[in-house]
């Protein structure tokens, strides 16, 4: 399709259709050119996915890539303009599934790690790819396993930056170093069932409920801090009822989230919306799940380095934020003491007609790799 050698790799990972938790033999495509720079691959397989571990050399610091090949589903395919797995440039824009999320950065992580060991073979540090096909689905085979097996055997990580598309509107304003915790609760408030026209009979679960999730919506829970805004408590759904008009439910159900940051704990918000239910005198069953716990690189040596690269690649003078969902990053920083994420811009991720411009695949490549220069020489 094109002589770019970082353009037909990301051409190459996108005719791959990998919808999650599918590979479909992108990491081999990625070990195959990896293999021949002294990178020994590893393959983790677990359940349906499949994960790569990849790393040259053994000293410290050892500078991470991360990312995941399998993309989300491509929706009706009557409305792509062309085949989402059939890569296209047109009017200077790549289009294709995962073409921003995040098959580009991929490629431009391989292609990057391969001029920089060519003109540096003896680069002190070592360099690493833990790459999987489960990051848009539920994460629990994916990244958690090869950072569980990592930590098993001792391995120390230094730097990672995750290829996320963290650009918003040009390619380098924005690197993520950090993302919000994830906390869901569904609350239980229980009643007695009656008669609508015979209140004193009945308890009405809803009007118990009101006044306890009135003060939950107004609760402060913190002020956030330098990197993150304050924690997030929202409703996302009530149900209650029978259908009927004139019956009282007999319990009422809401589910809601936490989005919080790195100035409150779990057990701290856990404690707190408790003590709020119990002041109520509720009759209430509370279940908790966490689908990801906050992380935060603050500004050092891996988040100056990649800015330095963004700047004199492209002269953008880069912001640090932590706004957006979850990420693998929530893993691996467990086990990796500075973790950001930099990608390509994030406009159209997850859409119909998925793409970015063709513009940006050569520079992410440069930044990639001018960060490598950064760290290792």
């Amino acid at each position: 399709m094109t002589d770019n050698k970082t353009l037909t790799l990301t051409c190459d990972l996108i005719a791959l259709s990998s919808v999650t938790p599918e590979d479909n033999g992108c990491q081999q495509r990625m070990a195959e050119m990896l293999g021949p720079l002294g990178f020994a691959c590893e393959t983790m397989a677990s359940g349906a996915v499949t994960n790569l571990w990849a790393r040259r050399g053994t000293a410290s610091p050892c500078v991470v890539f991360a990312g995941h090949t399998d993309v989300v589903p491509t929706g009706p395919l009557e409305q792509w303009t062309t085949p989402p797995f059939e890569p296209v440039v047109r009017d200077g824009r790549l289009y294709g599934r995962g073409a921003a999320d995040m098959k580009t950065s991929l490629a431009a992580m391989v292609v990057a790690c391969e001029e920089f060991v060519a003109a540096h073979p003896d680069h002190k540090g070592s360099i690493a790819f833990l790459v999987t096909s489960d990051e848009e689905g539920p994460a629990t085979d994916g990244t958690v396993i090869v950072c569980n097996e990592l930590q098993r055997r001792g391995e120390k990580l230094d730097y990672c930056i995750v290829g996320e598309p963290t650009s918003v509107k040009s390619l380098g304003d924005t690197i993520k170093n950090g993302r919000r915790g994830s906390m869901s609760g569904r609350l239980t408030v229980r009643g007695v069932q009656g008669h609508i026209a015979y209140p004193h009979l009945a308890k009405n679960p809803i009007h118990l409920a009101v006044p306890a999730l009135t003060e939950l919506a107004a609760e402060v829970w913190d002020e956030g801090n330098e990197y993150y805004s304050p924690t997030s408590w929202q409703m996302s759904n009530i149900h209650g009822g029978t259908g009927a008009s004139n019956v009282i439910p007999g319990a009422v159900v809401i589910d809601f989230n936490f989005r919080f940051s790195t100035a409150s704990t779990v057990e701290g918000l856990q404690q707190r919306v408790h003590a709020i239910l119990d002041r109520h005198g509720l009759d209430y069953q509370l279940d908790w799940s966490i689908s990801g716990h906050p992380f935060l690189t603050p500004r050092g040596e891996l988040s100056n380095a990649l800015s330095a690269a963004i700047a004199a690649e492209t002269g953008v003078d880069t912001e640090l934020s932590t706004t957006g969902g979850t990420s693998d990053g929530r893993f691996i920083a467990r086990i990796c003491p500075q973790v950001v994420e930099f990608g390509p811009t994030n406009a159209t991720i997850h859409k119909v007609d998925e793409n970015i411009p063709v513009g940006e695949v050569e520079p992410l490549k440069n930044i990639y790799r001018r960060t490598l220069e950064n760290l290792l020489l």
